[in-house]
């Protein structure tokens, strides 16, 4: 018991340090949220807990650890030449708030063009609210976690190569980690998920980093599922050539 007790005040004290904990408060008497509940996905920048604002309505709280250096030197090279956010400070908790405040304009912009991600409702330093995707608590399963027939597969590629197309041409953005670990289904619609990395298209590396979307989704929807689709390089040339 001693053993699973330090766990847990380990991982309390990761995750809700004295800023965090005031950041929270402020969030609640902004009404924004008023109850926290248990985590629902944990990862090695954020933990993601279920809420609910003086609604009673679902909302998901992104919150990002600012205790860890480990990612520091990673999610450089999305920020660093991202025209939107020059000259950011090396310190790790302004390097942290930066990044949840790239997550909440990237779903903004990718929300606002129509692209199906969990509606942006409000960020504070290092905690981020949104929608919540899922019910009573229980978050809708990644694109990983679901076995699809067929035509529900081919369905959901498209939906997702639509996505990556709008994103490049309309909102100007590349996502940048798409995966299936990174889309949800819900109610059988793709969501996207977990965009703090998605870079404009004029950072230096937009063209990598699309072509890598482009990769992870043949690959997953080609191997792991078995349909039969184009390859990478028509894929992409598609995607580059879309009119709307």
């Amino acid at each position: 018991m001693k053993e699973k007790d330090q766990d847990l005040l380990e991982t309390v004290e990761e995750v809700f340090d004295t800023q965090t904990v005031m950041t929270i408060y402020e969030i609640m008497r902004k009404g924004y949220m008023s109850k926290l509940y248990g985590v629902i996905s944990t990862g090695k920048e954020a933990r993601v807990y279920w809420a609910k604002n003086r609604k009673g309505e679902d909302v998901a709280v992104k919150i990002f650890l600012t205790t860890t250096s480990e990612f520091r030197r990673s999610i450089r090279m999305y920020i660093d030449g991202d025209p939107r956010f020059k000259g950011v400070s090396g310190d790790i908790r302004k390097l942290i708030y930066t990044w949840a405040r790239k997550e909440y304009k990237n779903l903004q912009k990718m929300y606002e063009v129509g692209v199906r991600v969990p509606k942006p409702i409000y960020q504070l330093r290092n905690v981020l609210l949104m929608e919540f995707i899922g019910e009573d608590g229980v978050r809708a399963p990644l694109l990983k976690e679901v076995e699809l027939d067929l035509d529900e597969a081919l369905k959901i590629f498209n939906i997702l190569k639509y996505y990556v197309a709008k994103l490049y041409h309309v909102a100007k953005l590349v996502h940048a980690d798409l995966s299936e670990y990174n889309v949800m289904l819900y109610y059988e619609e793709p969501v996207l998920i977990d965009v703090s990395q998605a870079v404009h298209v004029d950072h230096p590396m937009s063209g990598y980093f699309l072509r890598r979307d482009v990769r992870n989704l043949v690959r997953y929807f080609k191997e792991e599922v078995g349909l039969n689709i184009p390859s990478e390089d028509e894929v992409l040339e598609e995607v580059l050539k879309w009119k709307g």
